[in-house]
């Protein structure tokens, strides 16, 4: 099973687990234009951490959110938790050389017998002086995940050219240029969890996810003051972390009552996620080797947020006083320039799809 190779005329699918969505891009001279995009949710439980519990149905559903799409041809994602991503150092050989000693220095990095997971391997070219050796990243997936995903869009109508790993996809629409000269750490806030992405050079690094989400934020939000989940999620979106506001809404007697503040609500989550941050920069600084980059490149230099979690008010410069690092909202239509036919408000939710989608151009 490939995770890297290019194919032509193709759309993006993001499936995670309570929605999906999908992207198709068509370029021109230098113009990217959207020929078709959309979402639809997907039930809790059909999809759990990544495993397709519900194949019949969510095959009916992908089914019936792509039916306008003109391509039948899909790049889809594959779920960041059940992934092994690490890049790993090779002797110097060629291509058909390392597809083939893959499989055997796999054994030592991969936590699953080689024979239950689908390997691929990418050769990653150093951007500062040559390497005496090899910088390869190495990907595996469960081949039961796989087989999944596969049977579910093969009966959704589609025809499956290559599954790709989220981070993979969440870079190439981050990073401009698929380039950069120091790493960078992408955090992607999705509605079920949050992936921790380190690139540096031109690949990703290290990735790892942990369960704090914006749905997280959102149930705390509704938990503390008594409200609903469609009520709480209006506030965070309203308000953010901004204003240390007091609540008052409408003249529903639960929440008049309420004295709470969306900040002091939101702020054990937030220092979790923090510290939680630092120990996957920890880790990375302590255990991830990097070569093929400038002397002292290992500091990272910057933070990109992505996803929809990233668009909570205040988040960013939350962090950058948590963090000491510079954070920026992403732009995942960094490589596109200017694009036709799609709401740049959009963007962020859309990072992972954006990324597939540029991949079948």
């Amino acid at each position: 099973m490939e995770f890297f190779p290019l194919k032509p005329k193709a759309f993006g699918l993001d499936i995670s687990d309570l929605s999906l969505k999908f992207l198709m891009l068509k370029k021109k001279g230098k113009k990217f234009s959207v020929v078709s995009f959309g979402e639809s949710e997907i039930e809790p439980g059909i999809i759990k951490e990544g495993e397709i519990i519900e194949e019949e149905r969510l095959a009916e559903i992908v089914k019936e959110a792509t039916k306008k799409v003109k391509s039948k041809y899909v790049i889809a994602s594959l779920p960041e938790e059940k992934a092994f991503l690490q890049v790993i150092r090779m002797p110097i050989m060629s291509e058909e050389e390392l597809k083939s000693a893959i499989v055997f220095e796999a054994e030592n990095y991969i936590p699953l017998p080689i024979s239950e997971v689908y390997l691929d391997c990418q050769i990653i070219p150093p951007v500062y002086n040559r390497l005496k050796h090899l910088d390869v990243l190495l990907a595996a997936v469960p081949k039961k995940i796989v087989n999944s995903y596969l049977r579910v869009l093969k009966k959704a109508g589609l025809k499956p050219v290559v599954f790709e790993i989220e981070s993979l996809a969440i870079a190439r629409a981050l990073i401009e240029n698929q380039t950069t000269n120091y790493p960078v750490l992408l955090i992607d806030l999705g509605a079920t969890r949050t992936s921790f992405i380190i690139f540096a050079g031109k690949s990703v690094r290290f990735t790892s996810s942990i369960p704090i989400s914006s749905i997280h934020f959102t149930e705390l939000i509704a938990k503390n003051l008594k409200i609903s989940f469609e009520k709480a999620e209006e506030l965070k979106i309203k308000h953010g972390l901004g204003e240390r506001f007091k609540i008052k809404i409408g003249k529903e007697p639960t929440i008049e009552k309420v004295r709470g503040k969306i900040f002091e609500i939101l702020i054990p989550a937030l220092v979790d996620l923090g510290q939680q941050i630092k120990k996957c920069l920890d880790f990375y600084q302590t255990h991830i080797s990097l070569s093929g980059l400038p002397p002292n490149g290992k500091k990272i230099h910057k933070i990109f947020l992505s996803g929809g979690g990233a668009k909570l008010k205040g988040l960013k410069e939350f962090l950058e006083l948590e963090l000491k690092i510079p954070v920026e909202i992403g732009n995942p239509l960094i490589n596109l320039g200017e694009v036709e036919n799609f709401p740049k408000e959009k963007s962020l939710s859309f990072c992972t799809a954006i990324g597939l989608a540029l991949r079948g151009i």
